[in-house]
């Protein structure tokens, strides 16, 4: 079918061929690789009396079964995308009965299995981290090509981060839909996605952090250039032309290591701000409360569940490209300014683009933020030094040449 043709129909199948591709890359590049390096390796191991006593459930509980139900999902989805392309004859199910069957049947419970162990298993990585032979033998597997520099803890999250994913590409494909039962069936398999991830709410601590980051992706808002920056006058006429970006995902997918209210000096006044530390950015964001909610409410979810909303302040601030001043007591008290610090943004050439005087309740409170970003800043630029970040359409993430 050509785009020419039917614009709405090609769209829908780039949707339902990213599902395809995106599983593809689950499967081959995680899965498989913690099938065939990390699991097949320890099995050798031991069938040669060596690490006998690691127990490979606790590690890397159904992967088996992970590995076979992925492996099933992608030739059933392959058969009904050639049946769509008239590549082969009919007879195949339709996209909606083999996405409500996959998910229904095998997906959604296997994925629950796993995810279940998942802090299990990274107590007992930690458990087993003192132990000589059991780093030789992590070290030996990490270093294969196989591993694209990827560690066995990346490897592991990895279903986690699928089961979180696949709510978004079903309702992607959903928009697409010309036929309304359709694009409900799609809706309602997605929903039942997010109810398999709420179950898990609670017994996963990485599963907490992505529902608080899912509710806050919906809250935060992004204004466009000409509101942000009053000097980028654009005619009315042509504001169509500076395409609006999406950014609902920069944010998906990520750490929130630290969250809180600040006060920020702007044109000598002092404004109310809620600070959102990840682990690749910094975003300071203006409150806007609801109406109708009480101000005793203080913590972030309560706040999510009444509506407030975030507006973002200038742009996210990349922690590669981050400065951090204390404002000392002598300094503080002369200027008026207890219990601050400035965040400086810079770009690529060391030029400070944004200053940030920001006011915290209580000189604990400061050094508690002060300690949080620098250990991010830290963390990021190890991690950088490592293996060097790949902007992925999925994942939105800044350029460390930008």
């Amino acid at each position: 079918m050509h785009a020419s043709s039917d614009p709405q129909g090609f769209k829908r199948q780039e949707t339902i061929w990213e599902l395809f591709t995106s599983e593809c890359v689950y499967f081959m590049d995680q899965l498989m690789v913690l099938k065939e390096v990390f699991s097949a390796t320890l099995t050798n191991l031991q069938v040669t009396n060596c690490l006998t006593d690691i127990d490979s459930w606790r590690l890397f509980a159904n992967l088996n079964e992970l590995c076979l139900v992925s492996s099933g999902f992608l030739n059933s989805l392959l058969r009904v995308i050639k049946n769509m392309l008239e590549i082969t004859e009919g007879g195949s199910p339709t996209l909606l009965d083999l996405l409500g069957k996959a998910f229904q049947e095998s997906i959604c419970h296997c994925l629950q299995t796993y995810c279940l162990n998942y802090s299990t298993a990274l107590l007992y990585l930690d458990s087993l981290k003192p132990r000589e032979d059991f780093g030789t033998y992590v070290k030996w597997c990490e270093r294969s090509k196989q591993c694209r520099r990827l560690h066995l803890r990346d490897l592991l999250v990895a279903p986690l981060q699928r089961l979180t994913r696949y709510p978004l590409l079903l309702r992607n494909i959903a928009k697409r839909c010309q036929k309304e039962d359709e694009a409900r069936g799609l809706e309602l398999i997605a929903e039942q996605v997010d109810k398999s991830i709420c179950d898990l709410e609670g017994k996963v601590k990485w599963l907490d952090n992505y529902q608080k980051v899912k509710q806050l992706r919906d809250a935060l808002v992004w204004l466009p250039v000409w509101e942000r920056d009053k000097r980028a006058f654009i005619p009315e006429n042509l504001k169509h032309l500076l395409k609006a970006v999406t950014l609902d995902n920069l944010i998906s997918h990520r750490s929130l290591l630290h969250e809180g209210k600040l006060v920020l000096t702007e044109n000598a006044k002092l404004i109310d701000v809620y600070m959102f530390l990840f682990d690749e950015f910094l975003l300071i964001t203006k409150m806007k409360r609801n109406k109708k909610v009480g101000h005793s409410l203080t913590f972030l979810d309560q706040m999510l569940k009444e509506g407030c909303t975030f507006t973002v302040l200038d742009q996210p601030i990349s922690l590669d490209r981050l400065q951090l001043r204390n404002i000392d007591q002598l300094n503080a008290s002369s200027s008026g300014l207890p219990h601050s610090f400035i965040v400086m943004h810079q770009n690529r050439y060391q030029q400070c683009i944004g200053a940030f005087i920001l006011q915290a309740a209580s000189e604990a409170v400061k050094r508690v933020w002060m300690s949080k970003i620098e250990g991010a800043v830290t963390a990021l630029l190890k991690q950088d030094s490592q293996q060097a970040r790949v902007k992925s359409s999925s994942l939105w993430l800044e350029s460390s040449q930008i």
